[in-house]
């Protein structure tokens, strides 16, 4: 295998990382954005109305909203950090990528 071979397959493999990285940040926003306004929804619920949480095919009473407010807290800051670490992973393979075109076009 040749040089610009090599280099064009490791471009390819770069970009689908690439990719596979940006779809899972584009997930991982979708779900921040929806426990954000269940947690905006949940506080501005009046307390002497029942709150419901989907389990597998049931809807079931919440009976402690401060205990289902700390965990979907908990579950939005532990996204918001993965998603952290994968922007970064982002911006390397950004970096990668954009040497490996460098090096292809210069051969």
């Amino acid at each position: 295998m040749s040089d610009s071979e090599a280099t064009a397959q490791e471009l390819q493999v770069v970009a689908q990382e690439l990719q596979m990285v940006r779809s899972q940040l584009q997930a991982l926003s979708s779900q921040i954005s929806e426990i954000s306004i269940t947690l905006e929804s949940l506080e501005s619920q009046d307390p002497e109305r029942p709150v419901y949480r989907a389990v597998g095919n049931l809807l079931l009473e919440v009976s402690d909203r401060d205990a289902l407010s700390s965990e979907l807290e908990d579950s939005r800051t532990a996204f918001i950090d993965h998603s952290s670490k994968l922007e970064e992973r982002e911006s390397n393979l950004m970096s990668q990528y954009e040497e490996l075109v460098k090096s292809f076009e210069s051969r």
